[in-house]
């Protein structure tokens, strides 16, 4: 196990520790040939959250798709016990992440290449990546669009924790998603997805292509996941 990391389940082998300017979804990308599922690649850093781990799937690579939503709702049961009760956390579709209307971070997901959706994947590649603090040189309100968990009073934990933290709640996630199926993740992401972005119109995930589907009268709207989540 990587030094510095909490103890995790024994089912994260190998741990992978990378520098601060590391990439943690491309080392996961890179190693998950290698070494396969439950390989975690993390970035020490004081100033931001970053993490991957790779998956093995046995379903094919349209139905494996919501191991994404897995990952996101992960990060928000493993960051919201430590700041203000009151502030919300909430999705971007498909994949970002906000505090209190702030930009943190975002959820990624990784396929091999030329996958098809029928096809079964070697393996998947999911990631999380989250603003933790302000890098020491950098100017308060350049971008007034972004915040960091810090600056909204996520200050009684550290990256290590929460990343920590981020994959035990993955795997709960993962057998919750296996036990209760599509319908557990679905909930669990739209009770966080930005109310503004249905404009009234009725939500829910296609459980087939994991597209967000919105429904206003007789007419449904379908955003498409595919292309905005594969690195």
């Amino acid at each position: 196990m990587s030094e510095g990391l909490p103890e995790l389940p024994s089912v994260f082998t190998p741990i992978i520790a990378l520098r601060e300017v590391g990439d943690a979804m491309a080392r996961a990308v890179a190693e998950a040939p290698r070494h396969g599922a439950g390989t975690l690649v993390w970035a020490r850093s004081w100033s931001r959250i970053e993490a991957a781990v790779v998956l093995e799937p046995e379903q094919t690579l349209a139905a494996a798709r919501p191991a994404f939503f897995a990952a996101l709702t992960a990060f928000a049961d493993a960051v919201a016990p430590y700041g203000p009760s009151e502030l919300p956390l909430t999705f971007d579709w498909p994949g970002g992440i906000r505090v209190n209307g702030g930009l943190v971070g975002r959820a990624r997901l990784a396929a091999p290449p030329g996958c098809a959706d029928d096809a079964v994947p070697d393996w998947l590649v999911v990631g999380i990546e989250a603003a933790f603090a302000a890098p020491m040189d950098d100017e308060p309100g350049r971008d007034p669009g972004r915040t960091t968990l810090f600056e909204e009073g996520f200050n009684d934990t550290t990256p290590t924790d929460l990343t920590a933290g981020w994959a035990r709640h993955l795997m709960a996630n993962l057998a919750d998603w296996q036990g209760g199926g599509f319908r557990v993740l679905a909930e669990r992401y739209l009770a966080r997805l930005d109310p503004a972005l249905a404009g009234g119109a009725q939500r829910g995930l296609d459980p087939a292509t994991g597209d967000l589907l919105l429904r206003r009268g007789g007419a449904t709207e379908r955003l498409r996941v595919t292309g905005a989540l594969v690195a």
